[in-house]
């Protein structure tokens, strides 16, 4: 039997961080990447497969999730210096954490992570990034698994990367990450994450529930920018409201559904486009059914 947590019936609400969703028919939490092997060999192979990490990025419709999730966070935790300069991280840490366990043993190229509310498996998923920092641009190699649990080592020659996004081959998911990192100061490493962080706090409204930004970056153009040009600062629909303090975060007031923010996320979409032309491409994914 595997060792780790099966849960039926799981609010989603429970694990993101907007704090909405319905409930999973399966949650799993893994003991570790040979016990999620294991289970991930016992699955049927048409039961659908949602890995969760921080639940940010993340909308869960309020019908929930008729198949199994997986939650990474926590769990997959290994984060170790190799070869002096190559920092391995598996998929539950959080970017946080890497960042700054990067910073102290004196390397740098991380400290971007220290603001990404994820876990590395979503960041290499996405190829997250914050501050003119990306994720692919320091991985040198990565762990994959697929559904019948084969473990595979690629590198990043076997991934499509761009903006937001990193493309490879289908039905696997990551595991672990290589880090390729430059010897530096500890101290000015730890120096430059907490002025990211400030940066951040100044910037985004971190005291309420949200997702992160929901909308892609045209190219040349801000998402923000686009959506307060339209008026949109503010505007609400149910318990969900565009942020006074950062257009592209769409904050749960406290009542808020999933249907709401939906709503409110193609009423945003739609408002822009008639207003400049430009249709926003959503960087938060939705999944599962409506109520």
């Amino acid at each position: 039997m595997p060792g780790g947590e099966l849960l039926f019936d799981e609010p989603l609400s429970r694990h993101t961080s907007w704090r909405v969703g319905g409930p999973a028919r399966r949650f799993y939490r893994p003991a570790d990447s040979a016990d999620l092997v294991r289970f991930l060999r016992e699955l049927p192979p048409d039961e659908p497969l949602l890995w969760l990490g921080m639940g940010s990025n993340l909308l869960v419709r309020d019908g929930g999730f008729r198949g199994t999730v997986v939650a990474t966070r926590g769990r997959l935790n290994g984060l170790s210096l190799e070869q002096g300069s190559l920092l391995r991280a598996e998929a539950g840490v959080a970017c946080a954490q890497v960042a700054r366990a990067a910073a102290r043993a004196g390397l740098c190229g991380l400290e971007f992570l220290a603001g990404i509310p994820g876990t590395m498996g979503g960041a290499l998923a996405m190829n997250a990034g914050a501050f003119g920092g990306e994720t692919w641009e320091r991985v040198r190699k990565v762990e994959t698994v697929d559904r019948g649990g084969r473990v595979r080592r690629r590198g990043p020659e076997d991934f499509r990367i761009g903006y937001r996004r990193a493309e490879g081959p289908p039905g696997e998911w990551f595991l672990a990450a290589w880090l390729g990192l430059t010897p530096g100061d500890a101290a000015q490493g730890q120096e430059r994450i907490r002025l990211l962080l400030e940066r951040r706090a100044a910037t985004q409204p971190l005291g309420e529930p949200s997702c992160g930004s929901v909308f892609r970056n045209p190219e040349g153009d801000h998402a923000a920018r686009l959506i307060e040009a339209a008026g949109l600062k503010g505007c609400a629909m149910g318990g969900a409201r565009v942020s006074e303090k950062h257009a592209n975060f769409i904050i749960n007031t406290g009542d808020a559904t999933a249907a709401d923010i939906e709503c409110l996320i193609e009423r945003v979409r739609a408002r822009v486009e008639a207003h400049s032309g430009i249709r926003l491409q959503t960087e938060v994914c939705i999944v599962g059914e409506a109520a």
